[in-house]
């Protein structure tokens, strides 16, 4: 069984503009390749886990989603990371739009992205880390069984509830690698 690193999106990787979906308004967190890269070289892999509730509110399409993802992908390769997973959730319980209206059990807080990666990737969550910007993010890897949650500042703003949510609060995804490595 391996170990992963989870990654929110938006927060996370990118700037959250409010619900991304174009190559154009996809501005990349400094420093996010490099700090990957030294993840990856600490043998971890690396699955991104994000709630795409714009898809739901009709803003964007799957399609839409996928082409950007895919865009993304190839940023990653091409500095030689090599992502191991992308997970996301299209829905929404209350501001759904036809099928995507639904309470599903991918939708973080629920931990449903967390165990599908688990599943594909043969990973132990119990070895595992999130980094996230937020409180659902922080409360879908602790029911998946993620001991160490790493709350970031480059997202949403740090509530309370996120605080308290997670283990640990650093600036940005660059002080992960080295944060895991005093561990």
């Amino acid at each position: 069984m391996d170990r992963a690193v989870f990654l929110d999106r938006d927060g996370v990787i990118n700037k959250d503009h409010g619900y991304v979906y174009q190559v154009d308004d996809f501005e990349y967190i400094e420093g996010v390749f490099d700090a990957c890269l030294s993840l990856k070289k600490m043998g971890f892999k690396l699955a991104v886990v994000t709630n795409q509730s714009g898809i739901a509110r009709g803003l964007y399409t799957e399609d839409d989603f996928h082409h950007l993802t895919e865009w993304m992908d190839w940023n990653f390769a091409d500095k030689g990371v090599d992502l191991d997973g992308i997970y996301y959730c299209p829905h929404h319980a209350t501001a759904g739009l036809g099928e995507y209206k639904c309470d599903c059990d991918c939708r973080k807080p629920k931990a449903g992205m967390f165990n599908s990666a688990a599943q594909f990737l043969k990973l132990d969550l119990s070895a595992s880390v999130m980094v996230g910007d937020k409180r659902d993010d922080m409360l879908a890897a602790k029911a998946a069984g993620i001991p160490i949650r790493i709350l970031v500042k480059t997202g949403k703003t740090a509530t309370d509830e996120a605080i308290a949510a997670s283990t640990m609060v650093l600036e940005s995804i660059v002080d992960v690698p080295d944060y895991l490595a005093s561990l």
